[in-house]
């Protein structure tokens, strides 16, 4: 008897559900397609646009950047608010925090020693700023080049629009990332052998990149995109904790 009463019990739920909705007894259904009759490359373009569009999102992943590799997981929002880390291959890790128009970034001494040096200076200038810096934070000098770019979430998908090929790509089986349902779709191999494969959400009003895998050329590496339109809560660091590396520069100068 208590079978039969869950089985009445789920027979009316169905019956008050909008007529015309499909589930009931019919879990093997799949979901309409949300891309029908586009083709890869015009699916692409929604992604781009949607993704252009959100107001925050967090990317984490690795990959290959001028031969050095790195790790990044940070998230950010279009009020100037970001937050997250960085690791380089060479050894060493940094923080980045941003708010109000200002960024920040603390690094252990391997971070700083390893970075210092790829701009050219000797192992004792190196040592010196690590010396400086540690266990405080370094206040960026402004512009868009560098980690300091991490918290302008326009120039990232400026970037990510240039950057993203959507001519000639090619439809593959779905996926799944992290647990949404994701249109798979590949790129050609350009003049350096590299190819991008784009991870998009099958979502009609939402079709935001989920992740993006290169392989081959010079800066192969996956990147996921998470936690879109979520607001980023930051705290600048205390003053007395900061480094201002342009008014240090300055003064070095003597201007």
């Amino acid at each position: 008897m208590r079978a039969n009463r869950k089985l009445w019990a789920t027979a009316t739920i169905c019956l008050a559900v909008v007529a015309g909705v499909s589930g009931c007894g019919k879990g093997d259904d799949k979901p309409a397609d949300p891309f029908a009759g586009l083709s890869a490359d015009a699916i692409a373009d929604k992604a781009v646009e949607a993704t252009k569009s959100a107001t925050a999102f967090r990317m984490s992943g690795s990959g290959t950047d001028e031969g050095t590799e790195m790790k990044v997981d940070f998230a950010v929002d279009d009020k100037g608010n970001c937050k997250g880390s960085m690791e380089t291959g060479k050894g060493g890790k940094a923080e980045i925090v941003g708010t109000g128009g200002t960024s920040y970034m603390k690094g252990d001494d391997a971070f700083w020693k390893s970075s210092s040096g790829e701009e050219g200076s000797s192992d004792a200038e190196a040592g010196a700023i690590s010396t400086l810096l540690k266990g405080r934070w370094m206040k960026m000098p402004a512009g868009e080049e560098g980690p300091g770019a991490f918290c302008d979430l326009k120039s990232i998908t400026k970037d990510m629009d240039e950057d993203t090929p959507r001519k000639g790509m090619t439809r593959e089986a779905d996926a799944d990332v992290d647990g949404t349902p994701a249109v798979v779709l590949k790129g050609k191999a350009d003049s350096k052998g590299e190819t991008s494969t784009l991870y998009v959400a099958k979502d009609s009003a939402k079709p935001y990149i989920l992740r993006v895998v290169t392989t081959g050329g010079e800066e192969p590496g996956t990147v996921t995109l998470a936690d879109y339109d979520k607001p980023v809560t930051v705290t600048a660091p205390p003053a007395d904790q900061v480094v201002d590396m342009e008014q240090l520069m300055k003064a070095g100068s003597g201007s």
